[in-house]
């Protein structure tokens, strides 16, 4: 029986431990530095096992992977060259659902020289964006046509009877990692053109989108959406975008705090008594006191806004204490996002997914559209656990049944990893949904 090693017990790993344990039979151990996690991940299934892990104790790390056939790592993306190292010393092949590095890129001669496969990006965004848009491009191009314009987007949201807060956004992942993203700059293609996007114009770049059964949402620009060109085959497309979903409202709340100075990652020291009023009306140019009027004026809002509103919901404006004394505004703020923008007990979270391509054939021009929304499961995992987790667990599942052939630092934009995927994840009843009609030349 094939062994899986699975770093990380964080919020996301419950569905790939028991599809792994439960469908796919496979042995799994799940190393966390809080053992309990793991335990409870596990649920006392005789083949499963928990082990407490620091992964930065390197001998316990390496006896760990030394142990598996094979590696999954849902460690924060700083920790993957590490594991992979340790994996091409003791040939063993190691999936994540992270962006690919430069650093672990370029480990793909010593990884196909081993024989291996480091599977990457096997997750929701990006992952399944990759597999179901691959599979619509080659059937594109197998039939004679050529994709002249592509635009993806991806959002995990509260379900839309459970938005129960001005901000219209719940954790399922990292804050901090959440708001980090909120300072990245973007690029993409629009009809030929190169559209550059800085830090601080990010969520002014807003467009909308009508997803079947959820209404309309915004987008902004996802990072650099041309690398995606070569990485797809779309060589001289003239459009090319990949945006992020939000419920309306949601972008210009951002712009608000991106103007204020709440996103510097300067850390202050003697904050722990300082009030959230103080920080604000310090980043704002005013006293505690006035910290509202302030940041209106500073960020260009009236003091009725709903961008008002959602800080003021938040507490920015009160005088609750900072209580950690050497911290960064941008810390600040995710520690109250985190506390704040919560799931209750009960309530569902909901991934969109949507693709929209251009196609034009024998002079004919085609619109195709792919759109998944998925639900978390009631009294069960969430949508955005489901989603991540489980294609890495059906692609580990081939691994390990010997049906994945590749080799090297991959991504699944071949066939040979995607339709298998695809198929799995059609019977874990998440589908990308397809439609086409013609368009006027």
């Amino acid at each position: 029986m094939q062994r899986v090693l699975i770093l990380g017990a964080g919020l996301v790993t419950r569905p790939i431990v028991r599809y792994l344990l439960e469908e796919a039979g496979l042995k799994v151990k799940v190393a966390s530095r809080t053992v309990s996690k793991a335990e409870k991940l596990i649920g006392g299934h005789p083949h499963g096992e928990a082990q407490a892990l620091d992964v930065e104790d390197a001998s316990a790390l390496e006896t760990a992977v030394r142990q598996a056939d094979v590696v999954i790592s849902l460690l924060p993306w700083i920790h993957h060259l590490a594991v992979a190292k340790l994996c091409i010393k003791h040939r063993k092949h190691m999936v994540t659902t992270s962006y690919v590095s430069d650093a672990m890129r370029a480990l793909d001669g010593d990884v196909r020289g081993a024989g291996l496969l480091f599977l990457n990006e096997i997750g929701v965004d990006p992952g399944i964006d990759h597999m179901s848009a691959m599979q619509i491009i080659r059937a594109v191009k197998k039939d004679g046509g050529k994709v002249t314009s592509f635009r993806s987007y991806c959002g995990g949201l509260p379900a839309p009877q459970h938005d129960t807060n001005p901000w219209g956004y719940k954790f399922s992942w990292s804050p901090r990692g959440v708001v980090l993203a909120a300072r990245n700059s973007a690029r993409y293609r629009e009809d030929g053109r190169l559209v550059e996007v800085p830090s601080w114009d990010l969520f002014a770049t807003v467009r909308y989108l009508r997803v079947e059964g959820v209404g309309v949402l915004e987008a902004y620009p996802n990072r650099d959406s041309l690398g995606y060109v070569d990485l797809y085959g779309l060589e001289g497309i003239e459009t090319m975008y990949r945006g992020t979903l939000r419920f309306p409202g949601h972008c210009a709340t951002w712009v608000a705090i991106g103007r204020s100075g709440l996103l510097d990652l300067d850390e202050r020291v003697g904050m722990a008594d300082k009030t959230l009023a103080e920080l604000v009306g310090g980043l704002c140019g005013a006293d505690a006191a006035h910290a509202k009027e302030a940041f209106a004026r500073k960020a260009g809002v009236p003091v009725w806004s709903n961008q008002i509103e959602r800080l003021e919901w938040l507490g920015m404006f009160g005088d609750e204490k900072i209580g950690v004394d050497r911290i960064s505004p941008l810390d600040v703020l995710a520690r109250r996002l985190d506390a704040k923008l919560t799931y209750a007990e009960g309530e569902l979270d909901m991934i969109a997914l949507c693709h929209e391509f251009i196609a034009v054939k024998a002079g004919k021009r085609e619109l195709i559209t792919s759109q998944l929304v998925d639900f978390g499961i009631p009294g069960g995992d969430s949508s955005m656990a489901r989603t991540v987790s489980l294609p890495a667990a059906i692609a580990t599942r081939l691994l390990c049944e010997g049906k994945l052939a590749a080799t090297g630092v991959r991504i699944p934009v071949d066939p040979e990893i995607y339709e298998p995927v695809l198929a799995g994840l059609a019977q874990q009843n998440i589908v990308c949904k397809e439609a086409r009609r013609p368009l006027a030349r």
